[in-house]
Formats: C-alpha cells, sequence, structure tokens
C-alpha cells in the first residue's frame, strides 16, 4: 500500500498551479457532497444499529474513512468529520421530493467539474484521476492536506510532497 506522501505526491504531480489548487478548495468539495448526495438515497433503518438509517453514502463514507485512517490518523479523523458532516447533510437532502434530490446532487457535481477543469485549464495538465483513478479518492485529502499547509499545520508532510513534486509555483517565484 501507498504511504500516505506517496498518494499525496502523486496527485501534487498534477496540481503545482496556485489557481488550480484555489479551484480544489471549491470544486472538490462540492463534488463530494454531490456524491454523498446521490448515494444518500436508498436509506434503510437498520434495527440491529438502533434504527442508524443506513445508505450507500454512509457505506462509502466508512469505506473511504478506513483507507483514510489507514494513510494517516490525524487527516483519517478530520476526513471523518468532514464527511459525517456531509452526510448529515445529505440524508434530509435525499428524503426530498427526486426532483430536490437530484437538483442538489447533480447540480453540485456539474458546478464542481466545471470548477476543476477551469483549474486544470491553468495547471496545463489534466486532472490525476484520469491516469490513477484513486485520485479521486485522494482528492479530497489533498485539499485537507492543502488547507493545513496554509495553516502551518504538517509542515513535514508538506516539505515531504515538495521534496518530490516541487513547490507550488507561487511559493517557487517568491523563493527566486
Amino acid at each position: 500500500m501507498k504511504t500516505l506522501t506517496d498518494q499525496l505526491s502523486q496527485y501534487a504531480d498534477y496540481h503545482r498551479d496556485p489557481r488550480n489548487i484555489l479551484t480544489h478548495f471549491f470544486g472538490v468539495p462540492m463534488i463530494q457532497l454531490a456524491v454523498v448526495i446521490l448515494l444518500s438515497r436508498p436509506a434503510w433503518d437498520i434495527a440491529a444499529l438502533g434504527g442508524v438509517p443506513v445508505s450507500p453514502a454512509v457505506i462509502a463514507a466508512m469505506l473511504a474513512c478506513s483507507y483514510y485512517l489507514l494513510l494517516d490518523l490525524r487527516y483519517g479523523l478530520a476526513m471523518a468529520a468532514v464527511l459525517a458532516a456531509m452526510l448529515a447533510v445529505a440524508a434530509p437532502l435525499a428524503q426530498q421530493a427526486t426532483s430536490v434530490w437530484l437538483v442538489w446532487g447533480l447540480g453540485l457535481f456539474m458546478v464542481g467539474w466545471v470548477i476543476q477543469f477551469i483549474g486544470h485549464y491553468y495547471e496545463g495538465r489534466k486532472p490525476a484521476f484520469m491516469d490513477d483513478i484513486v485520485g479521486l479518492l485522494i482528492g479530497p485529502l489533498f485539499v485537507m492536506a492543502e488547507m493545513g499547509f496554509g495553516l502551518g499545520l504538517r509542515r513535514e508532510v508538506q516539505q515531504a510532497i515538495e521534496a518530490r513534486s516541487g513547490p507550488v509555483r507561487q511559493r517557487q517565484a517568491q523563493a527566486n
């Protein structure tokens, strides 16, 4: 299994332009929330779980969180919190009329991808998932990591990524 640094560095190779990274702060969460909304139907109340509704979104979130936790405990917990919040937003939307559920799910999905492709236009490179489908799972983690780097967190991870992928172009320009 690839390490956290392996996964984030591979993803970072496709994301060195600060404008592309900025678009990911908006596009990736929109796409992620859209997928959670769309996968929140159907939902089943499982008596053995105390009547807690279980949907494909819950199962997918649990699998994703398991992978994130294997990569890194702190990032895994942060991603679990984000996914829990998204599940809390998505579940009531999925209970609405089909048109409301689809407008939110498909609308966020399409707008998120438009934003992503604008960012990759600036990057001059295709999205990472086109070469490795795991990039779809790493994208949200990359956004979380970049947000943390902007706050001065996990400098050791940032340095390891930049040692492999190079600095974000803006940072490189400032260093010269």
